[in-house]
């Protein structure tokens, strides 16, 4: 008996192991497909300057901070290789009608300056930052009503937060075309063209993390085929597998299962990562959610695209916390 829990035991670490090797994409192809990044090469003037605030481990992270006279907040979370400054069209947009006051920071791991690109100290520590960030802006005014919204991956890590410890620092939710899971009913092949899982590596790093071995989290699992044109110095092209799951949710099914708040998805319906058709008979069995897809409206669009617009204003109209 002992010698067939110790081959037993040999043969998981074993498995393990080659995974973690071996299970690198082999060839890196052309970004051809996936989200069109062009629609991101607009105007940035009157772009708010970032601010910074002390987060855990005394780390300074960067926001910006789009002020109206308004009794709510919307913090946006911005999608996965990149960072807050998309967020311009849409966020000036709701600050400017009085919508909201809207913040969106740059996550651990991501922006201009950084100690450590693509990684985090420990899986969940992007909820910590995001936790000490509303209690930073609820410091002066604790009477706000605070609503969680993001974007791709930013929308993911919001469906994480929702089902965590956290879940009830938020009021409300708005998900924009947001990653459930790489096997979700929503998903295209690899996000479209545009991300490249080490599946194996995950697989492996997964085995150990099952058993509390997490010494190898700092790896890299996968990779973003961003097209050159849309490179600037600024973007984070890799993420180790402890940032990777931080980004998103624990469980789909589960995290959206306790969301008892507002919440408001839209998709667009030329969405190239996401099929939009799928969103609401994924979601619709675990959460009520006002679900609204968007003609012609792409990916990158359901940030930047005016027709977002009335959208988010009806209903953040109705939103009284």
């Amino acid at each position: 008996m002992t010698s067939f829990i110790f081959m037993s035991v040999a043969v998981y670490f074993g498995m393990a192991a080659l995974l973690i090797g071996l299970g690198k994409p082999k060839k890196k192809p052309p970004q051809k497909d996936g989200p069109a990044f062009e629609e991101l090469y607009m105007d940035y003037r009157g772009l708010p300057e970032l601010k910074e605030f002390t987060a855990h481990n005394g780390s300074q992270l960067s926001y910006r901070h789009y002020p109206a006279r308004s009794d709510k907040v919307l913090i946006l979370i911005h999608g996965s290789g990149w960072h807050s400054r998309y967020f311009l069209p849409l966020a000036g947009f709701i600050s400017d009608a009085g919508l909201a006051e809207v913040y969106t920071p740059d996550l651990r791991g991501h922006g201009r300056s950084l100690e450590r690109r693509g990684d985090v100290d420990y899986i969940g520590q992007l909820e910590d930052d995001l936790a000490l960030f509303i209690a930073m802006i609820q410091k002066d005014d604790c009477q706000k009503i605070i609503i969680l919204g993001g974007h791709s991956s930013g929308g993911g890590l919001a469906v994480r937060f929702a089902g965590g410890k956290y879940r009830r620092l938020a009021d409300a939710y708005i998900l924009l075309s947001p990653f459930l899971k790489y096997n979700a009913p929503t998903m295209r092949p690899n996000s479209g063209g545009w991300a490249r899982p080490y599946i194996g590596r995950i697989i492996g790093l997964t085995l150990l993390n099952n058993v509390g071995i997490r010494w190898f989290n700092y790896l890299p699992v996968i990779d973003f085929n961003m097209p050159k044109e849309a490179r600037d110095g600024t973007e984070t092209l890799s993420y180790s597998y402890r940032l990777n799951t931080s980004y998103a949710p624990r469980n789909y099914k589960k995290d959206l299962a306790v969301i008892s708040q507002p919440l408001l998805l839209i998709v667009g319906e030329a969405d190239e990562a996401f099929l939009p058709d799928q969103f609401e008979p994924t979601i619709s069995p675990f959460v009520k959610a006002k679900t609204i897809r968007l003609k012609n409206v792409t990916h990158m669009g359901v940030v930047v695209d005016p027709e977002v617009h009335p959208v988010i204003q009806q209903w953040l109209e109705h939103i009284d916390g």
